[in-house]
């Protein structure tokens, strides 16, 4: 993930292998990318015969684990209530404009 994060382009396999100094194998690299990548980690570009891979949209990622957990809750308006219960009292307003905004789309 450091090779990619730090690049300021996407990158295929073999660049990241190059990055992390050629110890390991091209086709682990080329699975590790892949796997990211459909966690949605990563974002995936053809170039040429390969896959350039980039950091995914991280606000995008993180929300994406945040539905996925509260998807594995057993009562979702329990686990709402103790997330709000967490928020700092200055991000209520912020929540309560994106929920108004949500309901007129």
């Amino acid at each position: 993930m450091a090779a990619v994060t730090g690049a300021d382009r996407p990158l295929t396999p073999a660049e990241v292998l190059t990055e992390l100094g050629g110890d390991l194998a091209y086709t682990t690299v080329m699975t590790t990318l892949a796997r990211l990548q459909e966690k949605g980690v990563l974002t995936r570009e053809r170039v040429g015969r390969a896959f350039a891979y980039a950091p995914a949209d991280s606000a995008a990622v993180t929300a994406r684990r945040m539905r996925d957990v509260l998807n594995t809750g057993d009562d979702r308006e329990v686990v709402l209530a103790r997330f709000l219960d967490e928020l700092h009292p200055d991000e209520v307003p912020l929540l309560a404009r994106l929920l108004h905004e949500a309901e007129g789309r």
